[in-house]
Order: C-alpha cells, then structure tokens, then sequence
C-alpha cells in the first residue's frame, strides 16, 4: 500500500498545487519534484557556454566606443606596463580624479603577458586584458541566470541568458575597460546574490563596484542593499558591507599615495569635484532629456521598451514572490531617470544596469499569457493564451534579430580605425624613432598598444580643436606624481599639446570624408597610402540605413569615408 500511494503522490498533481504558468514565481523550495530533484533550475554549465562565447567574440572584434576609455584607463595601464603612455588632467596629482587602484588590477593581470610578448606583440596583451574582462562579465552574468532560474524557473533565466549574451548594449559593454563597467559587474553580481538569498554577500560586492569602480554607481545599489538589510541579518549584513567598504577604501587610499605621491583619495576626490565643486562635465558636451531613450533603443531596440513596462507589468498580472525581481530592477528606473536629468550624457553612464534591462525585458515578455489572461479573463488553455506563449520566442527573437543587426552596423561601419592601427603595429622596416601624426582623429586612437615598438612618440596636430588633449607622461616631472602646469579643469588647449614642426612626423593618421576641406595626406608627392579602409560617414548617411545593417542597402545607402595610414616618403624621410 505505501508503494502504491507512493506511486499515486508522484504521478498525480493535488488540487492545491498552482497551474504550471504559476510554477515559474514558487519559492524554490515548493518548486520541487517528488523526488526532491529540482525541477525547474538551470545549471552553471550552458549558461556560461553561451555568455563565455559571446563575450570572446566582443573581445577580439569589440571597438573602443569612447576616447575616455583610451586615455584615462588604456594608456595609464600602458605606462604602468611600459613606462610610456599619454596622461590626462585627471591623472595630474593635482587633481587626481581616476583611481590607480582600478588600473592597478588590470596591470597585475596583464603583467606576465607583457613581459612574455614584449614591446614588439603589446597588441597581443591589449586582446588578453579584453579576454580577462570577458570572463569577469561571464561569470557575473551567468550568476545572475543561475540566480534567476534558482528563484523563478528555467524558462525566465534562458530568456535572459539570451538576452545578455545577444543585444548590442551587453555586447558593447561587457569587454569595455571602464569602471562603468566594473559596476556593471558588480551589481550585476550582488543582484545575483540576493536572489540567491545571500544578502551580506550581495551588499558587499556592491559596495566594491560602487568603491573601486564608480562611485555614482551607488544610486544603482541603494534598492538592494535595503532590501538587503531589512530582509536579512541586519547586523551581520550591515558590518559585511561596512568592512568590505573600509578595506577597499584603505587599500585605495595606500595606492592613490603611491602613484600620486601624497595623501589623497581619488574616491572622495571625484565626488567633491562632481557635487560639492560643482564639477564641469558640461564642458565635455550637453544633451538632451531623451539621449538614454535614443541610444537605450539603438543597442537593446524593444527589450528596453519592455523593460520600461516591468513595473505596470507586475502591477497587472500580480504574480507571487515578485518582490526580489522588483528590487533587482529597481536600479533600471532610478539609474535611467537620474542620468537623464544631468546636462552631459555619455552612453557608457548606463552600462551598469545593462544587464538589468535584459533581466526586466525576460521578465515582461515571459508574461504575456498573464497579460491576456488578466485583460480578456480568458481560461489558461484558450487560444488567446497559446498564441501569446507563440509570441513570446517570435517577441525574443526579433530583438535579437534587430540588435544582431545594430551590432553588425557598428563593426561593418566603424571599426576602421582600429584596424588601420593594427596594421602599423605589425609592419615590417619601420625606422627607429618614427614619428605618429594625428590630426582631428585623436579622439579615435585606440592607444598605445598599437603602436609599432619603433614608434616612439604620437603627436597632435592642430585641426582646429580648443579643447585639453592628453600629454605624455612625463618622467622628469615625476611620471604618475606629476602635476604639470599645462593641465587643468577647465578644458581649456595647452600651448604644448600640438605639433609644431610638421616635417618630423613619419605617418600620419587621418579620416577623408570628402569635405570642402582638403586631407593633409592628398599630396602624393609628400605621402604615400600604405594601408586604407572605408568608414561610415553618419553625417551623410540615413539614420535608419547606418543604425542597422539591413542587408541589400547597407553599402547602397549609406555614404562612406576612407581611413587612412600613409608614410611620408623614403626621400623625405631619410631613409635610403
């Protein structure tokens, strides 16, 4: 008789037990098999297949979306590695805005590549650093799945698992050398950890993105860590974040006096200059309200409209256990609407809660059939019903279509320069001491990494740009202490950033768009192209046609520049 009820309680589903659509929003512990097995939960395995895949492909073919990206993180890591390097103003000990201790980390990791490629392969450790960032953003991601199919069910964490690995947001950001990205990583990983019902360890790895990474990043994490402390120990969660916050803060601190060479802390430096100075970043550009809302759609196109309506989504359909989703996407509403109010916009200010949106998006769309049931008051299996369980892979899958499309826009359209520096980096009989001339395509320099060891010196020409470029580190003046009197806070030129005498320049850098002005390199009998590529000329070219690389009108429709690399000839070089 106990075999047969036995059998009876494993094959027959009790009258108390919710319908399968309800399965998804069980605490985990009711989401069991007879057996005890879980039944609804996906494992660390695919998920990290799927993201470690996609992550190695942004990676090697990933560009450098932003010159800050290059200046203050690239080339004061190259300095680190190879004691050359350019320095911003944020990098004078004067002001020391930037963190040594961020940067620091990375050159540990990139250390022993360094020195096993050398000066001559500096291209190779650029890749391997882009590598180690891949993995991190891997591991977070796929903890954020693991957490969600843990909490609500197999079916919400393959929708996010998709979404993260495919849309173009996620895939610009997540190799990205920036701290925005760091606390992309991080509150990506505490919001994992809450959901996985460790709030000391979620409000200790947001305290670390928000110290070592950016510290406006704190608006993102503020949700959790009062969830946190009020859903769980608070004593033991309060001294978790408040000791992880000390240490960081210390160890910070010590590496700021190293590098900086005096007592300061970048940290408390960057919020003074931001809040309490009053800061200037209005002096880098001004944008509208709707700025997010354009580049939100261009990278993640309907998954950020559906991640828009999660909250009335949620109201609707009033699904159980929802609170910890809620919490987790939270930060989407709060980071989305603060950044918008600033007057200076930059699209990297949104990458820490890019895996979030996907995360808000899954959830919606895997909603849909509640969305009919609870307007139309229809029975679970009525038509209505399936045909909104039809849309929601024919929802997943346009998106990913679409952003698969942005994706590909960007690599076909810009990637020009990256490659054409590549190309110097691997030529043959380069002179020593050579000389790189940039005019107005010093914003597009990716760094130093690609440069070719016999290059000595990059230098900037006057195009007619008033602003503060970088300046190389100088070793005389005291390297990473130094705090030169050509830098300052007001984005105002310095007489030595520019090149004077022309005739030194070995190569030259530029972009041909076919303007009224005429290129610097048009003169074949001063120089001659060694390498060129086409690049996307946006101003010319349709927004539709250079946003998204529709097949059959790409090259058609849009209008294209050309990147080139050319050297100055042999007789005017003195070579024989």
């Amino acid at each position: 008789m106990a075999s047969s009820s036995s059998f009876e309680m494993r094959h027959r589903r009790p009258q108390s037990t919710p319908e399968p659509s309800d399965a998804d929003d069980l605490p985990p512990q009711q989401r069991r098999s007879a057996n005890g097995e879980p039944s609804m939960e996906i494992g660390w395995g695919i998920p990290f297949i799927v993201l470690i895949l996609a992550r190695i492909v942004s990676a090697r073919s990933n560009l450098i979306h932003d010159c800050d990206e290059t200046f203050n993180y690239w080339e004061p890591l190259h300095y680190l590695l190879y004691k050359s390097g350019f320095q911003t103003w944020e990098y004078s000990s004067e002001f020391a805005l930037r963190s040594y201790l961020y940067v620091l980390l990375h050159a540990l990791a990139a250390a022993p590549a360094s020195w096993w490629f050398g000066a001559e392969q500096k291209v190779r450790v650029f890749y391997l650093v882009r590598l180690i960032l891949g993995l991190a953003s891997t591991i977070s991601e796929t903890a954020l799945v693991v957490a969600v199919s843990f909490k609500y069910g197999r079916r919400l964490a393959i929708s996010t698992m998709l979404l993260l690995a495919f849309t173009s947001g996620c895939f610009i950001a997540s190799t990205s050398f920036l701290p925005s990205t760091f606390s992309m990583y991080a509150i990506t990983l505490a919001s994992a950890a809450l959901l996985l019902e460790r709030p000391a360890i979620s409000v200790s790895v947001a305290a670390v993105g928000v110290l070592l990474g950016w510290p406006f990043s704190i608006l993102t994490a503020v949700p959790l860590v009062i969830y946190a402390l009020t859903a769980g120990n608070f004593k033991r969660v309060f001294w978790s974040g408040a000791t992880t916050s000390i240490c960081v803060m210390v160890l910070s601190t010590l590496t700021d006096y190293y590098y900086y060479g005096r007592w300061t802390s970048s940290v408390l430096n960057l919020l003074v200059y931001n809040v309490a100075g009053g800061g200037g970043s209005h002096l880098y550009g001004v944008e509208g309200p709707l700025f997010y809302l354009r580049n939100g759609f261009n990278n993640f196109n309907f998954a950020l409209v559906f991640a828009l309506l999660f909250f009335p989504t949620m109201l609707i359909t009033k699904k159980k256990n929802s609170v910890p989703l809620t919490v987790v996407v939270l930060p989407v509403y709060l980071w989305l609407t603060f950044m918008s109010l600033q007057p200076h916009k930059e699209e990297r200010f949104l990458y820490p809660i890019y895996p979030l949106i996907c995360l808000a998006a899954a959830a919606v769309i895997e909603r849909f059939p509640d969305l009919v049931q609870r307007f139309q008051a229809v029975h679970e299996e009525s038509i209505l019903v399936q045909v909104a369980k039809v849309l929601r892979p024919l929802t997943l899958g346009l998106i990913l279509a679409l952003c698969h499309s942005r994706t590909n826009a960007l690599l076909y359209g810009y990637s020009a320069p990256m490659d054409v520096y590549k190309h110097l980096a691997g030529l043959r009989n380069v002179p020593n001491e050579s000389v790189l001339c940039v005019g107005s395509e010093w914003h597009r320099f990716p760094s130093s990494f690609f440069l070719h060891s016999n290059v000595s010196e990059v230098q900037w020409i006057d195009d007619g740009f008033k602003g503060l470029l970088p300046i190389p580190f100088n070793e005389t003046l005291g390297g990473t202490a130094s705090a030169p009197s050509y830098f300052n806070n007001r984005n105002k030129a310095s007489v030595k950033q520019y090149l004077t005498d022309l005739r030194t320049c070995s190569f030259l850098v530029e972009l041909d768009v076919k303007r009224d002005h005429i290129s610097r390199g048009s003169d074949s009998s001063l120089w001659e192209i060694i390498f060129e590529l086409p690049f996307l000329d946006k101003d010319k070219s349709p927004i539709l046609y250079r946003g998204f690389a529709i097949p059959g009108a790409w090259e058609s429709r849009n209008v294209f520049g050309t990147y080139r690399l050319l050297k100055k000839k042999p007789h005017l070089s003195g070579e024989s």
